[in-house]
């Protein structure tokens, strides 16, 4: 597993910081109203249901939910500016860079994101320079104090899932997008404590970084991090643990 997973385990450990300044609430909320225009029934609309449980676990109000979703689906009004856009590029050592952006405005959007490119020794490239080395996977870090492996094999492999990896502190399990709901809640009835469940992008090759590269990299994932049009970054770097640690910190 790339060095950018254990990047996106230590952003949700840290996940509280986000939402005292109100940025993972923004993205939560954006998202939920993005689901919502295929149905706003999370029974049937698995994007949506995803959403809905993320804010949730953010401990996100029930009105606010409901307002998000209501927005999407067009019973309020406002969500018809917003529109999903994917940007790809290089950082640091080649490091390929995929950004899932939802934006009112792309062309303020995308001037923001080239300045933050360039200014940490990346740049902006063309539509498809990337996203061949990506694939879309669902990926669920599990706590090793939670259950031993042949628990977590069993219950896992049972609801689809595809693999089980040993990341040091933490198990991760893979999974096909479409069995992911299936899987999340297969674990969570078993009693196991989940760090973090997302849909993702897993690359198929990384690219090891060290020094002051390193800390570039990790820099600019933070500034990315950070926008507010930006919902999701996904890169396929690897860097040392430790180093991510007191990066995220």
């Amino acid at each position: 597993m790339s060095g950018h997973s254990k990047w996106s385990t230590i952003k949700h450990k840290k996940g509280a910081a986000d939402a005292k300044r109100g940025k993972l609430f923004s993205k939560l909320i954006r998202e939920i109203t993005i689901a919502a225009r295929n149905g706003s029934d999370p029974g049937g609309n698995p994007r949506l249901r995803s959403a809905v449980l993320a804010a949730r676990s953010a401990n996100m109000p029930g009105d606010t939910i409901d307002r998000a979703i209501k927005k999407g689906s067009g019973e309020l009004g406002g969500a018809d500016s917003l529109e999903e856009v994917i940007y790809e590029g290089y950082g640091p050592g080649g490091v390929a860079i995929l950004l899932e952006v939802v934006t009112d405005n792309k062309k303020r959007t995308v001037a923001e994101i080239r300045h933050l490119f360039s200014k940490y020794n990346g740049n902006l490239g063309e539509n498809g320079c990337v996203a061949w080395m990506f694939t879309k996977k669902g990926l669920i870090a599990v706590d090793k104090n939670s259950a031993d492996e042949d628990k977590l094999m069993e219950v896992a492999l049972d609801a689809g899932a595809e693999d089980i990896s040993d990341e040091d502190d933490h198990f991760e399990v893979t999974c096909d997008p479409s069995v992911f709901s299936e899987l999340r809640d297969a674990i969570q009835a078993a009693g196991i404590d989940m760090l973090s469940a997302e849909i993702t992008m897993i690359p198929s090759t990384t690219v090891e970084l060290d020094g002051k590269p390193a800390q570039t990299m990790l820099k600019l994932m933070e500034k990315l991090d950070d926008h507010d049009d930006v919902q999701n970054v996904y890169a396929n770097f690897d860097i040392d643990p430790a180093i991510m640690e007191e990066a995220a910190g």
